[in-house]
């Protein structure tokens, strides 16, 4: 098999000789922890079946579990340019787009043999799954991603073969390493991450993330390293917010926090019809769906997303909402997020003056910190009114959250009270929650330097 990549990815690369990690140094209050993520994809895979002894399938587009006929799968990775412990790792499938699915996914086992040929391989000269069971899949279902604990195998650099097996009839068939982004993935974490000495709840996330680029997997893999709730700024894939682009882009990086992640609707995921796949694919996280606007509480802080496609002028359903929201809540602090910027010196997309009437209700319910997408860019303002005015005393604090992984824009005119900017660098925005206070930082992805930080207090 040739091995393509048409995903060029920081973390997810052509790996027979190529391997490609990420490793970030990121800050936890006055602390610090280091911790390394590394995506490899796998050098071979294969699968055998009992009716045909004589037949290989080293290059085809699928690999197999079933019992009836029974067929077994063979995957090889080969791990390098990865230091420290092994904290993590996971064997990430995902099954065939088209299929009807399977009551039984398959059981996992490590492999002393790791040296079988991809396209040699058939029943009759198989290698013995002989290793110890690492993990089952219970029912999959047909384009959706999967992901085995390998923990206890993989302890370093070096070279790991799984073996799969089913004792259910109906078979479970997944991608091959020919199927590009959609190809199974080895993801090994090493190092430690600590979460701030104060035990204070940790808010970090971006906006504009996932398409076919590199600076996604790139987010992603910070975000393996940062514990804590994870936010999104709108525009979480690209172009039209379907189904699909969901499967592609989206699940192979950040959707290993799904689980974690509270999202915010943008543009890009209206462009399908009321963002029907964004509500199905994220759930019950994203809010009722079809509403996109809902809060919850972190620690002592009171957390808003809100909906900047649907109407927010004064009086709107979703103004009133907000309003009786925060009239309701008893925490002293409160974060805001959605897509469209209300303040931003892009010269790309122009300050959204339809928000100013969310803005407004949290400005008048005292509110401390307001982020915002839209912008391929990273800005920080000073603490302003609703009219961008500044104002020390019950003023919030803005950020442009834009620099996910979709391609950058550029800086035009610097707007009144803008504090810091970036254009060039990827990364993801972390606050972490105090009582009374928070600290925010801009942490850029491997390889690049640019960050910002600081502290805030609440009204």
């Amino acid at each position: 098999m040739d091995i393509r990549s048409p995903r060029p990815s920081v973390t997810l690369g052509t790996v027979a000789m190529l391997v490609v990690a990420t490793a970030a140094v990121v800050l936890t209050g006055s602390g610090a922890a280091s911790a390394a993520s590394a995506t490899f994809t796998p050098v071979a895979d294969t699968y055998v079946q009992s009716d045909t002894a004589s037949t290989n399938y080293g290059t085809s587009t699928q690999v197999v579990v079933d019992n009836s006929p029974e067929r077994r799968m063979f995957l090889r990775f080969t791990v390098s340019g990865v230091s420290g412990t092994v904290t993590s790792a996971k064997v990430r499938l995902r099954t065939i787009s088209g299929n009807s699915g399977s009551d039984a996914g398959g059981t996992f086992r490590r492999m002393s043999n790791t040296s079988w040929s991809e396209t040699g391989t058939t029943w009759s000269n198989q290698p013995t799954i002989d290793g110890a069971t690492l993990g089952s899949l219970g029912a999959v279902s047909g384009n959706t991603w999967y992901e085995v604990d390998v923990t206890s195998a993989v302890t370093g650099n070096g070279t790991y073969s799984f073996g799969a097996t089913s004792t259910s009839g109906d078979g479970a068939y997944y991608d091959t390493r020919e199927s590009g982004a959609d190809a199974p993935q080895l993801v090994v974490t090493t190092g430690t991450t600590t979460p701030p000495p104060s035990g204070d709840p940790v808010f970090v996330g971006v906006g504009d993330i996932a398409n076919s680029g590199s600076g996604d997997s790139a987010t992603a893999a910070l975000l393996d390293t940062i514990s804590g709730t994870v936010f999104t700024t709108g525009d979480n894939v690209y172009n039209n917010g379907t189904a699909a682009e969901f499967n592609s882009y989206y699940e192979p990086t950040w959707g290993r926090h799904k689980a974690r992640t509270r999202p915010s609707p943008g543009n890009h995921d209206y462009n399908t019809s009321g963002a029907t796949d964004y509500y199905n694919y994220f759930g019950a996280q994203a809010g009722p769906s079809g509403r996109g606007y809902y809060s919850f509480d972190l620690g002592n802080w009171h957390i808003v997303s809100l909906n900047s496609n649907i109407s927010m002028s004064a009086g709107s359903t979703q103004e009133k909402w907000l309003r009786s929201d925060l009239a309701a809540s008893s925490k002293p602090c409160t974060l805001a997020y959605w897509h469209h910027p209300l303040f931003t010196s892009s010269s790309n997309h122009a300050p959204s003056t339809s928000t100013r009437p969310l803005y407004q209700a949290l400005y008048d319910y005292n509110a401390d910190v307001v982020v915002w997408g839209h912008n391929h860019v990273y800005e920080r303002f000073g603490p302003m009114n609703p009219s961008g005015g500044y104002d020390a005393s019950r003023g919030m604090r803005s950020f442009v959250a834009g620099m996910g992984g979709a391609s950058h824009y550029s800086f035009g005119t610097i707007q009144p009270n803008s504090e810091a900017r970036n254009s060039s660098a990827y990364g993801v925005l972390k606050f972490t929650l105090h009582s009374g206070s928070y600290d925010w930082q801009f942490v850029p992805v491997a390889g690049q330097t640019y960050t910002d930080s600081g502290t805030g207090a609440c009204h």
